[in-house]
């Protein structure tokens, strides 16, 4: 049979197939109800923010007189005076030195610890992966009391080192637990090949094992980046001074300061949440596939 005929007598619907390759299975569509509480739960985490971002464009008149409708007239005036004003701009900048020199450290300190862990063969390796493990269990909430006692001896209260080293100690245990397994699945013939090739072992480090484990570290850097960003209770408890509030705190000062000026407030609250949400989303890829490599390895 020639190749005409074949593509004669192939009907246009049914496309020719590769010897061995099976048809694609349709996946089938679920339960309705499933569909249903998916959308609910959508509408519950979207209709806050929906809220917050809508009535920063309203005036108190309106907020009064029906709170739940939309604006009218639309009044930019309230994220204009956030925009122009400097106590924004100050506080964005200011979480975003603590979030960078959080995010830093931790995935150094981090990536560092983890190639001891993952490559050496030394006593108490378990103990300590088991100690690093336990961490994760372990809330900043629990110790912030002894936290804020030595950075108080330290001479780093209302800094940015105040929070920031605190914010680095517990991310690692995120870090090494996501780490590990990158580094673990790295193959002993690689090692091998380098050191025949006369690497060391810092060159092995920084030319093999950051490349083979970028997925993984740029997750661990995002987590990072995200927790340090909206942390609050440690900046609540270690600055005391406005010019060195982090936006989480400084959306509190403003809540507190403008109490009466409802509309201004959401103004200022949804430009806040803005950063963390755009960051988010742009990376949220990253981050499934470095867990999902975790997980793997």
């Amino acid at each position: 049979m020639t190749a005409t005929a074949l593509i004669t007598t192939t009907p246009p619907d049914e496309p020719l197939l590769k010897p061995g390759r099976k048809p694609k299975e349709k996946l089938p569509w679920g339960s309705p109800v499933v569909y249903f509480i998916a959308l609910v739960v959508i509408a519950v985490i979207l209709v806050p923010v929906a809220y917050i971002i809508l009535g920063g464009f309203r005036t108190n008149a309106q907020i009064t007189a029906d709170p739940s409708g939309l604006p009218s007239p639309w009044n930019f005036g309230n994220y204009l005076d956030v925009l122009t004003g400097s106590m924004f701009w100050r506080q964005v900048l200011n979480s975003a030195i603590a979030a960078l020199s959080t995010t830093a450290g931790a995935v150094i300190l981090g990536l560092m610890a983890s190639y001891v862990l993952a490559r050496y063969r030394f006593r108490g390796r378990g103990a300590l992966y088991a100690m690093f493990a336990a961490g994760l269990m372990f809330p900043i909430t629990v110790a912030i009391t002894p936290l804020y006692i030595v950075v108080r001896d330290l001479g780093l209260m209302n800094s940015l080192p105040g929070i920031i080293l605190p914010q680095i100690a517990f991310a690692l245990p995120t870090t090494i637990i996501i780490l590990v397994p990158f580094l673990k699945a790295i193959p002993d013939e690689i090692e091998e090949a380098a050191f025949i090739d006369g690497a060391s072992r810092i060159g092995f480090f920084w030319r093999m094992v950051i490349p083979l484990a970028l997925p993984g570290v740029i997750t661990t850097g995002i987590l990072a980046f995200i927790g340090s960003w909206n942390s609050y209770l440690l900046p609540l408890f270690i600055l005391n001074n406005e010019a060195t509030y982090t936006l989480p705190l400084g959306v509190q000062a403003f809540s507190s300061q403008y109490s009466v000026d409802t509309a201004r407030v959401l103004a200022f609250t949804s430009l806040s949440m803005i950063p963390a949400l755009v960051f988010f989303s742009l990376f949220e890829r990253r981050i499934v596939g470095g867990l999902t490599g975790a997980v793997k390895g």
